[in-house]
């Protein structure tokens, strides 16, 4: 191992940075970071790590790092000119907003929901008996234990309404602390469990709660959500006697790993629990039990679903179990069998396969179905008992889904989005077939939107397959390749870029950006096969498909590699990070927000699941696939790279902070474009955040950068 400073040291650095009148620190110049190589050997492949000192987050030295690179960064950010604007048009696009409801769920008449009002930082849970009755508030995270930056992963109603559980978590993390409120009193029970994941449910008689411990508070613990537990709470008992139900230690005949997380729930006839064991891999793994075993000390629980048996989702309906399918069907179809019996094995096809099944849900006689194809969704329902299958007639073309507000019911919502629209939200009634405004809605305007057109278009690839691209102007745009463009991908875990309205789009097309939202392989915008042509061996798909993008705009004179900015985000880092590696040339700037960036070490943070999504390391063919995924070991010396912002949350579990800090590292000591290399670390929150003006100022601070980088005027330098 050897350790070198590129020069000044990081302690003289840090005293300057305390001065704002020093001449050194007008120059802005990065704090240094040094470099302590070592080597890892992968089978036949060695590797050098200049950057792993910057993995110990807890150490003193790494803690000054942080603080350093993130003042330097703020300084260069404040000296923008548009920054500010930009969050004042977001902050102002935020007010245009009537209120907004959302997770909206009913039980015994009561309906309980999500409301944010105009302006508001955090919304606030609310009930009202009945569709049209006074509303009340429940829960305000910002008032709760003096408000500092707490908010709601979720809440669920029990079943008889009379109480609600709510998943707290502060700092932007997703660790939660589960409260429950007694709706009569309008006060909190007890009752405390922490630390826990968001995902929970009520026994059928609302007397306790299945939820699942994690090991630790701590994100930054790679142990917390290892070999973790589901557990049965009843309500007014101490969490230290909450039953273990269902986990490694207590069912080791069921073969779960340590990086499955066992979350237990209540079927919907509330006559089984079953348990969905979870991992990155949406193929499920999934046992069964009736409900009566949650009296006994041990459940008995039944294999019901392999990952082999690739099935994606599943709900039940009048005592009939439906299985999302994709295994030999890669748009997916609908299978059923008997919720008493079922067997996987003998179940029928109920739907059958045509556009892609985006989603399965389920009312009380019916099976929702949602299906899309990349640009527009199609939402269907399924008559359990008559086999009967309906389209909903929509009035728009666009994407969106169908809920019902209680599963024991019949009646449903149905919400529609595209680029161009906000969402708009309607009640529907299967039995009678007609969609009718919803007393949820709240229309929306924003200035600009009758300015602007979108182009869904298919572009070559590097092997000449079609990749879907949309791209999003306002009307009248010379294509000579003088116009700025953002263009963003992901490209991971099936996930589809399906059209969605998005202010924060809005504040940079009403500056006269290019919007390109590409579609790369590693998505599932055409089904199973374009998710698995991203997929391990066949990653490199994700970042060229977005490089193909790129080059498309440019050729078709959109905008110009001066112009052109690179965006992703979380396991996008991949696609940017590799992008950027492979083509320094293409980009002006590039945005790698909370991204992977270092993957070939991604198996070993926190959220060390993803070994299901992208390899391990300790295989001969994925090691090498890894090694291609990762952008920080293809950083090169002396190369003219982009400017580049990273941003990392402090309170990040899934992508913790050094991932984007040692890749800021190494470009930052590598490029020799003179272009700035940033990290942008923010404290108040983790992968994402509810708090609204943690989430402007954050992403007005990555725009702004970027059309600076990108030449944009309004942004410029002076």
């Amino acid at each position: 191992m050897k350790s070198t400073w590129p020069s000044t040291p990081l302690s003289i650095f840090l005293i300057v940075s305390i001065f704002p009148l020093m001449p050194a620190l007008a120059q802005l110049t990065p704090p240094k970071t040094r470099i302590t190589t070592v080597e890892d050997r992968y089978f036949d492949k060695t590797v050098q790590d200049n950057y792993r000192w910057l993995e110990n987050v807890s150490a003193p030295d790494v803690k000054e790092w942080v603080m350093a690179q993130g003042e330097y960064t703020k300084r260069l950010l404040d000296r923008i000119p548009g920054r500010d604007s930009l969050i004042s048009t977001l902050t102002g696009f935020d007010r245009m907003q009537p209120e907004r409801y959302s997770a909206i769920k009913r039980r015994a008449g009561r309906y309980f929901f999500r409301k944010t009002m105009p302006g508001e930082n955090i919304g606030k849970l609310y009930y009202k008996q009945g569709e049209h009755g006074a509303e009340i508030l429940l829960f305000d995270p910002s008032t709760y234990q003096n408000g500092k930056g707490y908010y709601m992963l979720d809440h669920l109603p029990s079943h008889d309404g009379k109480m609600v559980a709510i998943a707290i978590a502060n700092g932007g993390g997703e660790i939660a602390t589960l409260r429950v409120i007694d709706v009569g009193g309008n006060k909190f029970l007890s009752d405390k469990l922490s630390p826990v994941r968001e995902e929970f449910t009520w026994a059928p008689d609302s007397r306790g709660i299945i939820y699942t411990v994690l090991n630790s508070a701590d994100p930054f613990d790679v142990n917390f959500q290892m070999n973790t537990q589901a557990c049965y709470h009843a309500l007014g008992t101490n969490p230290q006697n909450d039953r273990v139900i269902l986990s490694a230690s207590k069912n080791p005949e069921l073969g779960i790993s340590k990086t499955e997380v066992p979350t237990v729930y209540v079927s919907n006839d509330l006559q089984h629990l079953i348990g969905n064991l979870m991992t990155v891999d949406y193929r499920m793994h999934v046992v069964i039990a009736p409900i009566t075993d949650l009296a006994k000390a041990k459940i008995n629980w039944k294999p019901l679903i392999s990952r082999e048996d690739s099935i994606a989702g599943l709900t039940d309906v009048g005592g009939q179990l439906f299985l999302h399918s994709i295994k030999g069907a890669p748009n997916g179809r609908v299978l059923v069998t008997s919720l008493a019996s079922p067997d996987v094995r003998v179940a029928k096809v109920a739907v059958a396969e045509g556009n892609k099944i985006y989603e399965i849900g389920a009312s009380k006689d019916y099976l929702l179905i949602t299906k899309d194809d990349v640009v527009r969704s199609y939402l269907q329902t399924y008559h359990a008992a008559t086999r009967q299958l309906h389209n909903i007639p929509l009035p728009v073309s666009g994407v969106g889904g169908i809920r019902s507000y209680d599963p024991q019911a019949n009646d449903l919502y149905v919400s529609l989005v595209s680029w161009l629209y906000p969402p708009v939200t309607y009640n529907y009634s299967p039995p009678i077939g007609k969609l009718t405004p919803s007393t949820f809605h709240r229309q929306s305007k924003y200035p600009g939107l009758d300015q602007l057109t979108v182009e869904e278009i298919e572009i070559p690839g590097h092997d000449g397959t079609l990749i879907p691209l949309s791209i999003i102007y306002r009307k009248g745009l010379k294509k000579d390749g003088s116009t700025v463009c953002f263009m963003t991908g992901y490209g991971a875990y099936g996930h589809s870029a399906t059209p969605h309205f998005d202010p924060k789009y809005l504040a940079l097309l009403n500056q006269g950006v290019i919007v390109a939202v590409t579609h790369p392989r590693g998505g599932s915008e055409k089904g199973l096969s374009w998710y698995k042509a991203g997929f391990k061996t066949t990653k490199p798909n994700t970042w060229k498909d977005f490089i193909s993008s790129g080059e498309y705009l440019i050729r078709a004179g959109y905008t110009s590699a001066r112009h052109l900015i690179g965006e992703g985000t979380s396991a996008g880092g991949i696609l940017i990070g590799r992008a950027i590696t492979e083509r320094p040339d293409l980009f002006a700037a590039a945005i790698n927000n909370v991204g992977v960036t270092n993957v070939m070490r991604f198996e070993l943070t926190p959220n060390s699941d993803n070994i299901a999504e992208f390899g391990t390391f300790k295989d001969s063919v994925e090691s090498k696939a890894l090694y291609e995924m990762d952008a920080l070991y293809h950083v090169k010396k002396g190369t003219p790279y982009p400017a580049v912002i990273s941003v990392g949350g402090m309170n990040d579990p899934r992508v913790i902070i050094w991932q984007p800090g040692k890749f800021t590292a190494a470009l930052q000591n590598s490029t020799s474009s003179g272009k700035p290399v940033l990290l942008q670390v923010n404290y108040d929150n983790g992968h994402f955040t509810e708090d609204k003006t943690v989430t402007f100022r954050n992403f007005a601070n990555m725009y702004a950068f970027a059309l600076w980088q990108a030449g944009h005027p309004g942004f410029k330098i002076r």
